[in-house]
């Protein structure tokens, strides 16, 4: 399977990467082009990913080189872009070329997950989705991982698990796009709670509080939009919660922590770009739209979006009235 990965970012390089080591051909395309060329000459990506040695990579930042021959494209941008970017790959790739979304976020003006903003951008793709607890660091440093493959064609899933998997990265397939797509994005909200949980010095009962309830509050809304339960106790619910809320590596929780230490929003996402602040919005008016219960979300958006004070937030989540479990 000929791969192109798109977009240059810290998981998009991590990916490129262990897609070479698998023995597959692969392409990455960059948009700067002095940090493709560092891909390419010095083997690293010293602005998203540095200090990671990569394999040998063909990076380039010219978009149609990148696709020419590509089988499959994984798509790895942040969800802002991503309607551009699926506009334009799927005039110029191969016809028979698939997309693979391995962004973890939902487009904020339609409310669509990524799947869905590539079936209207680029029509009669086959499509599948990528995600699971999976840091970027970690993956480029060929550190284990397991994640999922879900795709409509469950052909296709399995495809793309046997291609990408090796002793150091296990890849489970599903049928569940919904629920991949929609537990990736939402439990980036949930991250910012506990980033903030963290910040306060809360301790590790009401984390462990938060994540449970956050959990509740992701399948509760991703059922009702047709997922599966049993998808989010899996890794793209569950295991992507999980490490999201509690790894020093995810920036989600570090933008959540830095509010908590009583810093703005703008100086908290300073040099980071956080799907979670925009996502939401997405998940607070998909819940209002399915009548669907969500309060951590809500109170995340009155600090993100409000003025809320974090401490304040917190408190009235845990003065809620009582309830049973």
């Amino acid at each position: 399977m000929r791969i192109t990965v798109v977009g240059g970012g810290a998981w998009g390089t991590a990916l490129a990467s262990h897609v070479a080591r698998a023995g597959l051909p692969v392409r990455i395309w960059i948009r700067e082009p002095d940090v493709a060329a560092a891909v390419n000459e010095k083997h690293e990506n010293p602005v998203y990913l540095p200090g990671v040695e990569l394999p040998e990579l063909r990076a380039t930042s010219r978009l149609g080189d990148a696709l020419a021959d590509a089988e499959a494209v994984f798509v790895v941008v942040p969800s802002e872009f991503c309607r551009g970017v699926y506009g334009e790959a799927g005039r110029i790739a191969p016809p028979e070329a698939v997309f693979v979304s391995a962004t973890k976020g939902l487009e904020v003006d339609t409310l669509r997950r990524m799947t869905e903003v590539a079936a209207a951008e680029a029509p009669g793709r086959t499509l599948a989705v990528l995600s699971g607890p999976s840091f970027a660091l970690e993956v480029g440093k060929g550190l284990p991982t397991a994640v999922v493959v879900a795709s409509a064609d469950h052909g296709l899933a399995e495809s793309v698990q046997r291609a990408l998997a090796t002793r150091a990265f296990r890849v489970y397939s599903s049928e569940d796009v919904v629920g991949v797509e929609l537990a990736g994005a939402l439990k980036n909200v949930i991250a910012i709670a506990a980033g903030i949980v963290d910040g306060l010095g809360y301790g590790h009962n009401i984390l462990a509080a938060l994540i449970t309830r956050g959990l509740v509050e992701i399948t509760r809304l991703a059922v009702a939009l047709g997922a599966r339960p049993d998808t989010l106790s899996g890794l793209a619910g569950l295991g992507d919660l999980v490490l999201t809320c509690t790894g020093s590596l995810s920036r989600n929780r570090t933008v959540g922590q830095r509010l908590g230490y009583g810093m703005s929003l703008a100086d908290a996402a300073a040099g980071i770009h956080p799907e979670g602040v925009r996502t939401t919005l997405a998940a607070c008016a998909l819940a209002e739209r399915t009548g669907i219960e969500m309060p951590i979300a809500r109170e995340m958006r009155a600090v993100l979006y409000e003025g809320k004070a974090p401490r304040e937030a917190l408190d009235e989540l845990m003065l809620r009235s009582l309830k049973r479990e």
